[in-house]
């Protein structure tokens, strides 16, 4: 996988790198001229939101990361004035190291749903930090106040150590997307940069509300991009799914070409090497498929099926970009990880008698899958393509000739494309592409 890729660039700047520049750009050029009780009430909307689709949708490092917000918002407002060593100054300090702190532990969760044994250890820190934050700030209000000029002396501008934190954190953060390429990893560092900018204008309270919204508006919204992924994308490959490609079905033109691909032999590969072993045939096909040339774009349609449309192309222009396709694919060997531990006996204990009992078939498999465990493995693929015509540029009938082709291929020994015609009166026409 490419470090840095325009899918990348995409997933980590949309929508909360988008977002956060845009109320920006509207908040410093006095465009955004909305009062502070209406910001605040924008600010309510997004948290109360946000953590209401991350209850319905199962997302519970958003949730926690909403709620880190909104106790942090509160240990500012509830101590006053951030004036130095005022209450509201010691929450100011104390937040700016704890919000970047859990932002980092956040991310370095897995979702854990709502049970009662996952979210325990959360709250009870969580709580446990509010109570430190709450006793330093009694602390503070019953100190010795500073005289006038060191409060004018210390000034608004956050503590070293808490900028430190605040870039070493946004350097993690940013790292992390890069590797995941996931919209909660980028919806936690813009809604830290976001609030950082909070902290960082607490002299103004629109500006400060203004970004403190931003901050919740950006973690909602990266729970309904999260859900368009899944529902547009398939989570194994990575590819667009069955729905993103019927989608784009309805808004094709003619002349345009669909190819399907089949995986050949998968089924005996799967038996004999196990699901795990498939998932990774699987990954391998569609990493080539998304780096089609001719400018096609890949979709998996279900199990070992994927498809493949070219927009304003016909055949001629195609099959060569899929016979280029195709030879990847078969040059792309690799090698299995290991060995299933389910086929590698460890001891007498597995010689049961049950084992012993089962069908010589499984038997025969385990044994061939045991001889060459580190045996280079190839795949192919079959592929059909077909073209819409003038009288016929309906997509089910282009789609039902693709198929049609498929299946010459398939018989006509595998590994190999296959063309048909769309027409109404045309025959199927097949090339074999040596």
């Amino acid at each position: 996988m490419r470090l840095w890729s325009k899918a990348t660039l995409k997933s980590l700047a949309v929508p909360g790198g988008v977002l956060l520049l845009a109320i920006a750009v509207l908040t410093h050029s006095g465009w955004l001229t909305l009062a502070p009780p209406a910001l605040s009430f924008l600010y309510y909307c997004a948290l109360i939101g946000g953590m209401l689709l991350a209850w319905r949708f199962h997302s519970s490092r958003t949730f926690f990361a909403l709620v880190v917000l909104f106790l942090a918002e509160q240990a500012v407002a509830l101590s006053g004035s951030a004036i130095p060593s005022s209450p509201g100054w010691t929450a100011l300090r104390a937040v700016s190291i704890l919000v970047p702190l859990n932002f980092v532990l956040i991310a370095l969760m897995q979702e854990c749903g709502f049970t009662v044994s996952s979210v325990a250890p959360v709250g009870l820190c969580l709580f446990v930090q509010s109570a430190i934050v709450a006793v330093l700030c009694r602390a503070a209000a019953d100190a010795p106040a500073l005289p006038s000029h060191a409060h004018h002396a210390a000034g608004q501008s956050l503590p070293d150590y808490a900028l430190l934190t605040f870039a070493a954190s946004g350097v993690f953060l940013f790292v992390r997307c890069l590797l995941t390429r996931k919209h909660v990893d980028s919806a936690l560092l813009w809604s830290l940069a976001a609030y950082f900018l909070s902290l960082r204008f607490t002299e103004s309270v629109r500006i400060s509300t203004t970004y403190s919204a931003v901050a919740a508006c950006i973690l909602a919204t990266s729970i309904i991009e999260n859900s368009y992924l899944l529902a547009y994308h398939d989570e194994l490959t990575t590819l667009p799914s069955r729905r993103a490609f019927n989608d784009a079905l309805q808004r094709l033109q003619d002349p345009y070409s669909i190819a399907m691909v089949d995986i050949d032999h998968f089924k005996r590969f799967n038996d004999t090497y196990g699901h795990d072993m498939g998932d990774q045939v699987l990954r391998l096909v569609a990493s080539c498929l998304a780096r089609v040339t001719g400018g096609g774009q890949a979709y998996r349609c279900g199990g070992e099926e994927f498809a493949i449309l070219f927009p304003g192309k016909v055949t001629s222009e195609v099959v060569s970009h899929l016979e280029q396709l195709r030879t990847m694919i078969e040059a792309s060997e690799f090698r299995m990880r290991s060995a299933d531990r389910r086929q590698v006996p460890r001891g007498p204990e597995r010689r049961t008698q049950r084992t012993r009992g089962r069908a010589r078939k499984g038997d025969a498999i385990r044994h061939l899958a045991r001889e060459k465990p580190n045996a280079p493995l190839s795949v192919t693929v079959s592929i059909g393509v077909a073209t819409s015509s003038e009288d016929r540029p309906d997509a089910d009938v282009v789609l039902q000739a693709a198929d049609k082709a498929l299946y010459r291929a398939k018989d006509n020994g595998r590994n190999r494309v296959e063309t048909g015609s769309a027409g109404k009166r045309g025959r199927a026409k097949t090339v074999e592409i040596a």
